[in-house]
């Protein structure tokens, strides 16, 4: 099985720089998007052999997310279950197939001078409160902008960034419990050493200089880990200031 996590950073214009032909080119099973910043109304696009699925914030033209399957789920849950503290972003999505549970989101960044990292960490919690819930029932594939470099191998330039958002010790210490509760790091499994980037600022040439960040994941379940065919970054695939991720399965 072939799973795609990309943020396009909009998917209206993303799909103005080549994206159903990367989307035919890829031939996944399911493709799972971030900051899709699009509500359904707005979105008319034929993908022969998938459904589409869109789960839209409140505010228009922001965050968002969408998941193109090729077979249908056999139920969909959106947000978390309780939402009481939480505000209708479009941030995560919950599909139920046969043999695994797979959850796209969006992680909130924790924005210019950590003005969102207390909401940021609230939302950690109820994150792994809700895979280990998942994980009882179904093993589960955890997928997205995940707006974390876990190790200093995660980021050009670790010493710099200590305190922003993204390489704070607050954000690195939630992934790292996340992990240490059940679940792997499928990139990081296979390739302990290889530094590879998903994410480059639109500023200062930082794609083209190669300045970026791993911030996108596929996260799954303990016992998938031996089912990993592979993990990749496809650096290559330009559109957004993000690339496509890719995990090949056995499942």
């Amino acid at each position: 099985m072939r799973l795609v996590s990309w943020n396009v950073n909009g998917l209206r214009a993303v799909l103005q720089k080549g994206f159903l032909d990367f989307v035919k080119e890829i031939d996944a099973d399911i493709i799972c998007l971030q900051e899709t910043k699009a509500q359904p109304h707005q979105i008319d696009i034929e993908l022969e052999g998938y459904y589409q699925y869109y789960h839209s914030a409140q505010r228009k033209g922001y965050s968002s997310t969408a998941i193109y399957t090729k077979q249908k789920p056999i139920s969909e849950k959106y947000d978390f279950e309780d939402n009481e503290n939480h505000p209708s972003e479009g941030r995560i999505m919950t599909f139920e197939y046969d043999n695994f549970y797979l959850v796209n989101a969006y992680v909130p960044n924790s924005q210019d001078g950590l003005a969102r990292l207390d909401y940021r960490m609230l939302w950690e919690d109820h994150m792994l409160e809700h895979l280990k819930k998942l994980d009882e029932h179904k093993p589960v594939i955890y997928c997205g902008d995940l707006n974390v470099a876990k190790e200093e191998i995660d980021l050009k330039n670790p010493s710099t960034n200590r305190r922003n958002a993204g390489f704070t010790d607050e954000e690195r210490d939630k992934m790292r419990r996340l992990l240490s509760n059940g679940f792997v790091d499928s990139f990081r499994y296979l390739y302990p050493d290889t530094i590879k980037y998903s994410w480059w600022s639109y500023r200062f040439n930082a794609r083209k200089n190669n300045a970026g960040w791993r911030i996108d994941y596929f996260i799954v379940s303990n016992r998938l880990k031996e089912k990993i065919i592979d993990s990749k970054i496809l650096n290559e695939v330009f559109g957004s200031d993000h690339c496509p991720v890719v995990l090949e399965i056995d499942i």
